[in-house]
């Protein structure tokens, strides 16, 4: 008897962005039995078929409709360029709504990038632990308190609800999906077949770019400016007190108020972005490294660097300066 093959159908909008579409197909197209019988059907439906505007200069063309979702077994939603204007709780298309409720219950249901956004306007998150590009997390976080936001990580699975970050995290979704679905096995072959990791090292956090407060805008900027000259040497506490004029309770105050992080805690995150600086533009070692940015120690600085963004600084200097990039000798 020939199994039925699970039904992946890809609901897109008006500006959709296509490698997200181009990734589900290609990922999920891939997998096969081991007698090379294809595992997923992959469609692809919108709320009103025909000539799909994306953000590119180019359209697609979609003949299925909403009806498609009626019989599926996961529904994936891609970004849309809406999604990057600036958003409001609980907005959603009443046709991407009526779209939804076409899923059948026990589905499951995931989002690629900010793709999240409609999930979470459909009450399809709430209570549940999602991500998003790490550009929205922030607006995501304010939107849906109710939402458990995690901005450190490719993706996430609660209770058959997916969500990713970025564009690209949608292949880590959809290999996770096959793994979940078919084993390690078959997700890996998908995975060399399109020539990417089977797990990918880290998480979003090692792209996320963070604001520095501007020194000169706060009471505690002459202390920053201080620390950021000499991350280096050792800093204590009351030395960067003094500098501000304030009392050392009165600066871890002032400080928490300005960053919401302690003096000490906002040191560290400038040591490891000056580690990141020089893992990205230079070939020194790590030890020379880890003096340069604070941490005297090539292990102080794994540490502090795998606890900030979840990988080693020689996995960090890899994904960005590619395998030539590794740690010369000192």
């Amino acid at each position: 008897m020939k199994q039925e093959r699970h039904r992946v159908v890809v609901l897109v909008r008006p500006g959709l962005l296509p490698m997200e579409l181009g990734i589900v197909h290609r990922l999920f197209g891939q997998a096969v039995s081991a007698s090379g019988a294809p595992l997923y059907e992959v469609v692809t439906c919108t709320p009103r078929p025909g000539v799909v505007p994306t953000d590119t200069d180019f359209t697609i063309n979609v003949d299925m409709g909403p009806e498609a979702l009626e019989n599926a077994d996961t529904v994936v939603v891609p970004a849309a360029q809406e999604d990057y204007e600036p958003q409001e709780r609980g907005r959603i298309h009443t046709e991407v709504a009526r779209a939804l409720a076409r899923v059948p219950r026990g589905a499951r249901v995931a989002s690629i990038c900010t793709g999240s956004f409609v999930l979470a306007a459909a009450g399809l998150l709430t209570g549940r632990r999602a991500t998003t590009h790490w550009k929205s997390c922030a607006e995501f976080r304010e939107l849906y308190p109710e939402i458990e936001v995690d901005a450190d990580v490719l993706y996430t699975d609660d209770r058959g609800v997916l969500t990713s970050a970025g564009v690209a995290s949608g292949v880590d979704l959809c290999l996770h999906m096959i793994r979940t679905d078919h084993g390690a096995e078959v997700a890996n072959a998908v995975a060399r077949g399109t020539v990417v990791p089977p797990h990918r090292e880290g998480g979003q956090a090692q792209y996320i770019e963070r604001p520095v407060t501007p020194p000169g805008q706060c009471p505690t900027g002459p202390a920053r400016e201080y620390a950021l000259r000499n991350l280096e040497q050792p800093l204590k506490l009351a030395d960067l007190a003094d500098r501000a004029s304030m009392s050392v309770r009165t600066f871890n105050r002032r400080f928490r108020q300005e960053d919401g992080l302690t003096p000490m805690q906002w040191i560290v995150q400038q040591r490891v972005d000056r580690a990141r600086q020089l893992l990205e533009r230079t070939d020194l070692p790590v030890d020379r490294i880890a003096a340069d940015a604070g941490f005297g120690t090539g292990t102080a600085l794994r540490t502090h660097f795998h606890a900030a963004l979840g990988v080693s600084p020689r996995a960090y200097r890899r994904t960005f300066r590619g395998e030539a990039g590794g740690d010369p000798v000192a």
